[in-house]
């Protein structure tokens, strides 16, 4: 089960970052309800061919300072 707690205001912001960062993703691969945070981690960890872990630290990067324009 993931710690990771993502809400939909959150999501908008972080959801342009990782097209910009990873732009072979598509629509469905960043789709994403309130509550799905595993489903969305097992989907990128396999659109982006890392595993869970890497996935989970770029989210949470990004979420500590979603003001910044670094990917």
């Amino acid at each position: 089960m993931s710690s990771l707690k993502i809400s939909e205001t959150e999501w908008e912001v972080l959801k342009i970052k990782l097209q910009r960062k990873y732009n072979h993703l598509t629509p469905e691969d960043l789709a994403y309800a309130a509550g799905q945070e595993e489903d969305l981690l097992q989907r990128l960890a396999k659109r982006l061919r890392r595993d869970r872990d890497y996935v989970v630290f770029t989210l949470s990067k990004e979420l500590n300072d979603l003001t910044s324009n670094r990917l």
